[in-house]
């Protein structure tokens, strides 16, 4: 029976799908473990297979190609060095589980299954799995260990079952996404109190990366029986830290380690929006993206965000003036690009939008100008764009913010057209506050310039489609900061009209907006994706119908 272990959490990323790349990353961490002396290395959830794999883990052939390399990594393990615990798929008795391997000499040892299964936001495993039996511990190197999977610690039987049936320590795998204040709410909200419930110590080990909508921040730990922390991984970076545990008079302790600080608002939702789209174009093999900039915020923080994300060298940048536009605006863009170091070129729209008044002036002959030609104005440069995108390669990026998006303030197949949009989850006050950290600030991550991103008149002038003369955005909306505290209260807490106008909000303003959402719906169901930021974004967490007639006012 072992007095010390050596664990190694390995922070990985993951490729959803790429079965033989994934396990060729965890065979490489094993060896870099078994230098450091570790007995055993502990992988994120389904790491094998990639996390969430959504309906791909239906299709029969990947659960085969799951079990077969499964078991070429065991082989591995038949040197007798370091153990590996491995988060895949498996089959049982019919029914499909999420579950954890133990591999271990040359074989797959023991398999322990998920038992609660989430399915609510952004989490649907119900519909793919099965749960599996409340876990046993199990035994490595004579220590009775538990392992919980993610959901399982945020409800207390699991862990309460575990620790009953003789468990000494807790490791719990996890694919857990980033959510603004959520790596406070997986430590104090959950973590220590299953390890003060049990009076055992519990390592927390999280993936990072990018995945469609969401991103995983990593920001692993351990805690200790006590509710102490021994150890704080980084978010935001693939790390692997050893650990070195003790059986004491008291039970096993995780010896203490460093304690990684972790990114401050809004740092974390900068960091997140440039990991997740770091992932997007390079997993979907595209050689860079490109970009209207208008000389408005939105834009211009996209731009940051890309260059952070890939490099200046991979932004391309492009102003598509119309006679709307002012100079102002040429020069705060042009400044932007200088700014961020990105290809920047000009395409005046004023051609294209004059074929378009002369073919249709005659079915508009009896209309006055209106919506409709402020529309095609924006649809023209979206085909351009798209031009742009498929002559050229790079992946057209989207600006729009979720104010804009949750109003309906967005005209589709125009300034919506694009492969994948940073801000989708982002409101106006949001895009401000990072804008200005920005300015300020680099990410830990990121590979843009180390000064500001875009000039102080990008951030300080009243924002404007510029689609008409002297138009601003608060000609058709209330001010920003007023209509994003209703759309928190609408969107994130499914608060009703009489609810908000008791908070101090004008009620027919109120009215206005609960119905702009509504009738947006069929919009932001034909939106590209966008990394979720908030506890309720527009895509997995809040499926509302196209068609419905209901109003709380």
């Amino acid at each position: 029976m072992a007095d010390t272990l050596s664990i190694t959490l390995a922070q990985l990323n993951q490729s959803v799908g790429d079965i033989a790349g994934n396990a060729a990353a965890m065979l490489a961490a094993r060896e870099r473990a078994r230098a450091a002396g570790a007995d055993l290395i502990v992988f994120p959830e389904m790491q094998l297979i990639g996390y969430p794999p959504e309906d791909l883990v239906l299709k029969p052939a990947l659960i085969e190609r799951a079990a077969q390399e499964l078991q070429r990594m065991a082989q591995a393990t038949a040197d007798g060095a370091t153990a590996m615990l491995v988060g895949s798929v498996f089959v049982r008795d019919g029914n499909l589980h999420n579950g954890v391997a133990l591999l271990d000499s040359g074989k797959v040892a023991e398999v322990r299954l998920k038992h609660e299964l989430p399915n609510y936001g952004t989490f649907d495993e119900m519909r793919l799995f099965q749960p599996g039996p409340l876990p046993e511990p199990v035994v490595f190197k004579g220590v009775m260990i538990g392992l919980p999977i993610c959901e399982d610690i945020w409800h207390p039987d699991v862990c309460r079952h575990l620790a009953d049936f003789g468990a000494e320590l807790l490791i719990c795998i996890n694919g857990s996404p980033y959510e603004i204040d959520k790596d406070t709410l997986r430590i104090d909200g959950v973590a220590k109190r299953r390890a003060v419930d049990t009076g055992l110590p519990l390592a927390y080990l999280n993936r990072v990366g990018g995945q469609d909508e969401l991103v995983f921040d990593g920001a692993s730990f351990v805690v200790n029986g006590d509710g102490s922390l021994a150890v704080q991984m980084a978010d935001w970076t693939e790390q692997e830290v050893t650990t070195r545990w003790t059986r004491t008079d008291i039970g096993w302790r995780c010896e203490a380690g460093e304690i990684a600080p972790l990114a401050d608002h809004p740092e974390d939702i900068y960091c997140a929006m440039v990991m997740a789209l770091r992932d997007y174009v390079d997993r979907n093999r595209f050689p860079g993206v490109v970009l209207g900039l208008s000389g408005g915020i939105d834009s211009a923080i996209c731009a940051a965000i890309a260059a952070d994300a890939l490099g200046p060298e991979r932004v391309w940048c492009v102003m598509l003036p119309s006679r709307f536009t002012s100079q102002e605006s040429l020069d705060l863009a042009t400044g932007c690009a200088e700014m961020i170091g990105c290809r920047y070129d000009t395409i005046p729209i004023a051609p294209a939008v004059g074929a378009f008044d002369t073919m249709l002036e005659g079915s508009f002959a009896d209309r006055a100008v209106d919506l409709t030609e402020e529309n095609i104005q924006s649809r023209i440069r979206g085909v351009t764009l798209m031009a742009l995108s498929n002559k050229f390669g790079p992946m057209l990026l989207t600006t729009g913010n979720k104010s804009e998006m949750s109003v309906g303030y967005a005209t589709i197949y125009g300034d919506m057209a694009g492969g994948y949009n940073p801000l989708k989850d982002a409101y106006k006050m949001t895009v401000f506050a990072i804008s200005r950290w920005r300015n300020r600030n680099k990410p830990k991550i990121g590979l843009g310039p180390d000064g500001p991103v875009m000039p102080d008149g990008i951030i300080t002038r009243p924002p404007s489609a510029e689609l008409r003369p002297d138009q601003k955005d608060e000609d058709s909306l209330p001010p920003y900061p007023v209509l994003d505290a209703i759309l928190l209260g609408l969107v994130e807490h499914d608060k009703s009209v009489d609810q908000l106008v008791a908070e101090g909000f004008e009620r027919d303003t109120v009215v206005r907006i609960e119905r702009l959402l509504h009738l947006a719906e069929y919009k932001r169901r034909q939106a590209p994706p966008g990394v979720k930021l908030g506890s309720r974004n527009f895509g997995r967490d809040r499926r509302y119908p196209i068609t419905h007639a209901f109003r709380t006012a």
